[in-house]
């Protein structure tokens, strides 16, 4: 992760669970065609075996590009699988030990939710990024949005990059663009028939 540019970076997130191989093509067309900043692999189920199956096929594709992927809540997994860090679900919780017991080559990513506690506690603890949503209406959850506000304020004091996620829209993307980092996507564009034209239909605004 970088330092706050002209322009939020892209973030992808994986579909929670689909066949490695033949995903493999359709990633790489994505990230040949938009510039990602960043891949997460968010495998929903618990599968030791299917996570690493996919890990390895993500991390081919991501790598020969030169883009940095994390996985989402296995932590322990993330240096045995060769990835480059950890995606947080949980704010910082147990995240100033992990930052001891992975060292500071490896990204760790904490989602907050709305909460400016939780994420000024998982910046002082160690974090690489923050990331907060869902930034857009969704009924899923606890109903809690972060708030633009929340996001001007962050860009404006703390010097840990924001991640802006979660229901997001052509509309929410141009008002959130000028106080985060970066928009982490995922379901956005995976339900659409074609992802790598709902990628592009979405992110106009930000003029890539």
């Amino acid at each position: 992760m970088s330092d706050q540019p002209e322009r939020p970076q892209l973030y992808l997130v994986s579909p929670p669970v689909f066949e490695a191989d033949a995903f493999a093509p359709l990633l790489a067309g994505i990230l040949d065609a938009v510039p990602v900043a960043c891949l997460r692999l968010a495998w929903a189920g618990n599968d030791e075996d299917a996570i690493a199956r996919a890990a390895d096929v993500l991390r081919s594709v991501a790598h020969d590009r030169d883009i940095a992927i994390v996985i989402e809540r296995h932590a322990l997994l993330a240096e045995r699988l060769g990835l480059d860090g950890v995606h947080l679900p949980v704010g910082a919780r147990n995240l100033r030990k992990l930052r001891d017991d992975l060292g500071t080559d490896m990204i760790i990513g904490a989602a907050c939710g709305a909460s400016r506690h939780d994420g000024l506690n998982a910046a002082e603890a160690g974090a690489d990024y923050v990331s907060f949503g869902p930034v857009g209406d969704s009924p899923l959850g606890s109903g809690d949005q972060a708030e633009h506000d929340l996001f001007a304020w962050w860009s404006e004091v703390i010097e840990v990059p924001v991640v802006a996620e979660g229901s997001l829209s052509r509309d929410v993307i141009e008002q959130f663009a000028p106080v985060t980092d970066f928009f982490a996507i995922g379901d956005e564009i995976w339900r659409s028939e074609d992802p790598l034209a709902a990628l592009k239909t979405l992110v106009e605004p930000l003029g890539y």
